[in-house]
C-alpha cells in the first residue's frame, strides 16, 4: 500500500510543470518565514531539495544571510542515519552525495549536536492531516527526528498535491509538527 501510494504521489509531484513547482514553493517558503517557529529559531537543519520536491535553495540562503546557524543532512548508509552538518556558504560547501543530492563535501563536515536544533525542515512524499509522512521508505528521517531534544519543531514542506488521507503510519514512523502547503498550513 505504501509503495502504491509513494509511486502515485511522486508521479503527482512530477507532473506539476517546473514552473509552477518554482512558484507553490515560493508560496510555502513565504509562510515558512512568517511563523515563529522560524523567526525564534537561532539553528535549523534543512533538507536539500531534489528533483520535484519543494525547492529549498532560497531558504537555506535566507537562513545563512539572516545570521541563523545552518545544518543540512548527511547521508550514513550504514545504519541508514543522517548526520547533522554546519554549512557556512550555499552550495559551496556542498557536493552531489548519497542519491545526487548535494551533501556536505568531506573537507566541509561539522557534525552538529541534534539537541541544538531548533527547528527541521524534513522532506516526504505524502503527508495525511495527522503529521503523519511517508518517506522515501528508507527511516533515516524517523530515526533522526528521534534523535531531536523535545520541543524541537519538525516542519514539513510538501505542495497541495501531496496531502493525502492516510500515509499507513507504523509504530516506528514519525509524526511532524506542521505540514506548509501552497494552499494551507497544517499546525498539529
Amino acid at each position: 500500500m505504501k509503495k502504491q501510494l509513494r509511486r502515485e504521489i511522486i508521479a503527482r509531484r512530477n507532473s506539476l510543470a517546473a514552473a509552477l513547482r518554482e512558484a507553490k514553493s515560493r508560496i510555502i517558503l513565504n509562510k515558512l518565514q512568517g511563523l515563529p517557529v522560524w523567526q525564534q529559531a537561532g539553528v535549523i537543519m534543512s533538507y536539500v531539495s531534489f528533483g520535484s520536491e519543494v525547492a529549498t535553495p532560497e531558504l537555506i540562503k535566507t537562513a545563512l544571510a539572516g545570521g541563523k546557524r545552518v545544518a543540512v543532512p548527511l547521508c550514513v548508509r550504514e545504519g541508514r542515519r543522517l548526520i547533522a552538518s554546519e554549512i557556512f556558504a550555499f552550495p559551496g560547501d556542498l557536493q552531489p552525495g548519497t542519491w545526487g543530492i548535494l551533501e556536505p563535501r568531506p573537507e566541509c563536515l561539522r557534525p552538529l549536536d541534534p539537541g541544538l536544533i531548533d527547528l527541521a525542515i524534513v522532506p516526504g512524499v505524502a503527508f495525511d492531516r495527522a503529521g503523519n509522512r511517508l518517506g522515501y521508505g528508507a527511516g533515516y528521517y524517523d530515526r533522526f527526528l528521534a534523535t531531536l531534544r523535545p520541543g524541537t519543531k519538525a516542519v514539513a514542506l510538501a505542495f497541495a498535491e501531496q496531502v493525502v488521507p492516510d500515509v499507513y503510519p507504523e509504530a516506528h514512523d514519525r509524526p511532524v509538527d506542521v505540514v506548509i502547503t501552497d494552499v494551507e498550513i497544517i499546525e498539529l
